[in-house]
């Protein structure tokens, strides 16, 4: 098909329209606004108020946000950071999960200006994996010791959503033999950040078995997302977008992904936007987001928006929007990615972050090639800030007292969407998650970890079995056998055992 008779024909407007309320969407720029305006000076009493519902796992509402988002005073906003990190760890506790990117395409039919993937890029070299090399990219992702995954397409009709699914089915059926020798590792989950889609194609990917379903709003201001996305093209259409998630739900895929690229608008503005998008995700469907995603945009080739944005984010401001979205949407999974310094993002993840990426390459084809992103600028679609090995992260974040997770087990168990939501906010699933992150952190240690890494983890993880061994939920709940005996037999050589 004619890329632009299949232009035509992506966007299905009831598609849209089922979701809005009175024929709006769910977006009040004058109420946003109007509560950034209306709570400034915030009365600390007021502020810690909020704090104590965040702490209790409840959703706050726009206008908590606005009150969060309004404080000034270095002491309160310390107050505000300490109280983020007590909600991460009451519901996450203090592991950390890990993935890598595979960019799998990038052409494209869009023309976002701030993008280096954008169609009008003629400095972009276009590729699109095939099977083959999809496998040998896994295979390079697996042999670092990873377990889990975000594939990344292009908005194009080569890379639609049969591609998609078909590499995923590519990247399941990859195994390796670990370098202990210790049986078989393979990607366990694998996440998608691609275009939105209609409902049809989007049960394509449930059918083989996606994860997460991850699409960011780019901005969630009307104005400013028509300035940088050109009307006649599919990503010109704000609702389309803005519904992606909506549709998801509708289509069986209950863990969906949002996001805003900080610096595009007002990073206020979007923290209150992605507030208001798990309201409503929340009213429709009664499941928030599992991810939020908040990357600053980073320089990428041939755009000169990348890099003289009015609104591009400072390291204050970053931290502070950080702090607010975890306190604003307590139960949702943060993520700080490689975009960020290696300095800043070890000290943003004291912030609430849960989950993290390292030893990424996002040159279509980098890892199999093993190329540097100096090697490959004209396949990138921004740079990263922090491009150290997955073994060398892990081995920092065990000496600040993280314990890295791989593991997927609640997807597996069934512990998604609304499921996993009732947990979460009763602080249960994060037990689970912290046996199921000491198993998948055995295995990494055994299988990956440099003998400085295993050091400094076989001390964490010693420190992590007392505090398990101790702690009345797991011998309440009848866990605990069950835990040590997995324990060791992971120890002795077994894999991918899970509670």
């Amino acid at each position: 098909m004619d890329v632009k008779e299949w232009m035509k024909q992506v966007i299905k407007p009831a598609e849209i329209e089922k979701y809005l309320i009175n024929g709006e969407d769910f977006i009040n720029e004058e109420s946003i606004f109007g509560n950034l305006e209306k709570y400034k000076n915030p009365d600390p009493g007021q502020v810690r108020d909020i704090l104590q519902k965040s702490l209790d796992i409840k959703l706050l509402s726009p206008e908590e946000t606005a009150v969060l988002l309004n404080v000034e005073d270095p002491a309160l906003l310390e107050e505000m950071r300490e109280a983020a990190l007590a909600v991460k760890k009451k519901v996450y506790d203090n592991r950390i999960v890990f993935f890598a990117p595979i960019y799998c395409s990038n052409p494209c039919v869009n023309r976002c200006v701030y993008c280096g993937f954008r169609s009008d890029n003629s400095a972009e070299r276009r590729r699109i994996l095939t099977m083959d090399e999809v496998r040998h990219e896994a295979e390079a992702v697996i042999d670092e010791g990873h377990k889990r995954v975000i594939a990344v397409y292009g908005e194009h009709p080569l890379s639609g959503a049969d591609y998609i699914a078909e590499t995923m089915r590519t990247i399941y059926a990859t195994k390796r033999e670990t370098p202990s020798g210790k049986g078989f590792n393979m990607i366990r989950r694998i996440n998608i950040n691609a275009a939105p889609m209609c409902i049809e194609d989007l049960r394509k990917l449930w059918r083989a078995g996606i994860g997460t379903f991850q699409v960011f709003q780019e901005t969630y201001h009307h104005g400013r997302y028509a300035e940088l996305h050109p009307g006649n093209t599919i990503k010109g259409n704000y609702r389309w977008r803005l519904y992606a998630m909506h549709r998801a739900m509708d289509a069986g895929i209950d863990d969906v992904a949002i996001g805003a690229l900080f610096g595009l608008y007002d990073w206020r503005f979007e923290v209150m936007g992605l507030v208001a998008h798990a309201h409503d995700l929340e009213r429709q469907f009664g499941i928030g987001p599992h991810t939020i995603s908040f990357p600053r945009m980073q320089p990428a080739l041939g755009s000169f928006v990348s890099e003289n944005s009015p609104y591009l984010v400072r390291d204050d401001a970053f931290k502070r929007l950080v702090t607010v979205l975890r306190l604003a949407v307590p139960y949702t999974g943060l993520i700080v990615t490689a975009r960020e310094n290696a300095a800043l993002r070890r000290e943003i993840i004291n912030y609430g972050c849960t989950q993290t990426d390292a030893s990424s390459k996002i040159g279509i084809g980098a890892y199999a090639e093993k190329q540097q992103q100096e090697e490959n600028p004209d396949k990138v679609q921004f740079t990263l800030g922090d491009e150290r090995s997955l073994d060398t992260v892990i081995r920092e974040l065990a000496e600040d007292g993280h314990i890295t997770s791989f593991c997927t087990a609640g997807y597996r168990c069934g512990r998604t969407g609304d499921k996993i939501m009732n947990l979460l906010e009763k602080g249960v699933e994060g037990k689970f998650c912290k046996l199921n992150a000491v198993l998948t952190f055995r295995e990494y240690l055994d299988d990956y970890a440099s003998p400085e890494t295993r050091r400094v983890g076989e001390r964490l993880i010693e420190k992590e079995l007392k505090e398990i061994e101790n702690t009345p939920f797991f011998t309440d709940k009848k866990l605990l056998p069950t835990f040590l005996t997995y324990y060791k037999r992971i120890a002795s050589g077994e894999r991918d055992l899970y509670m």
